[in-house]
């Protein structure tokens, strides 16, 4: 199993930071859906800067943030104490989340849990499993093996489905795990699948474009 491995927050560029403190699309969706089921406690796994965490706790879930990026949780809480909210903290690592048994009634995990490799990726799931109350519900993301990270013959490859991003940036040297759907369904076999759907993003780069696929999978814990 290789190490776990954050972004590196400190070394974002500012003129980046916009797209990370904006809530992405499907988090209006969740909001409102775990609403309407009177869901409360909320796990924000892989909080980054907060943008989901502020969004919820506005909302008046009771807020959970958790990252193995202390520079992470510093920034989120700076945010929080601006908005006059009050959350949980924690700095850990997914493999072992920091949590009792059935604490949550949903977790978010946008882009987050695919930050390691399949042993890993088999753990966290179980600690997914362990700390979700019975009907709770997760989303997640995971990076598909359409995606053009997975194709780049250059960076190390891991074992079967991981690869190490070497892309100067915020995730150099970290673990990318990727899927397909029969790999989500093998996964998550011991969840109720609510939906699984599979998302293009395109981003104009020095050398053309380039198109990131990720799965988007809604869970709930029978």
């Amino acid at each position: 199993m290789v190490k776990s491995k954050g972004w590196d927050w400190k070394i974002l560029k500012e003129s980046e930071e916009e797209i990370w403190k904006n809530p992405s699309i499907e988090s209006y969706y969740l909001l409102n859906r775990w609403k309407s089921q009177e869901k409360k406690n909320f796990l924000d796994l892989g909080c980054g800067l907060g943008r989901h965490s502020i969004l919820f706790g506005k909302n008046d879930f009771k807020v959970s943030c958790f990252d193995i990026s202390e520079e992470a949780v510093k920034r989120t809480k700076e945010w929080a104490k601006k908005e006059n909210l009050e959350f949980d903290y924690k700095v850990g690592d997914m493999l072992k989340l920091p949590y009792e048994n059935e604490q949550f009634d949903c977790i978010y995990c946008r882009n987050v849990i695919s930050h390691t490799d399949t042993e890993g990726m088999k753990q966290v799931i179980k600690e997914l499993d362990r700390v979700m109350k019975k009907d709770g519900e997760c989303y997640l993301t995971l990076g598909s093996k359409d995606t053009w990270g997975f194709k780049q013959e250059d960076w190390p490859l891991v074992d079967a489905n991981t690869r190490l991003r070497m892309e100067e940036g915020p995730e150099y040297k970290v673990p990318h795990f990727y899927v397909d759907y029969d790999l989500v369904k093998e996964l998550f076999k011991d969840f109720k699948i609510v939906n699984i759907y599979q998302v293009v993003d395109y981003y104009e780069r020095d050398k053309g474009v380039s198109d990131s696929y990720h799965y988007h999978i809604l869970i709930h814990k029978k």
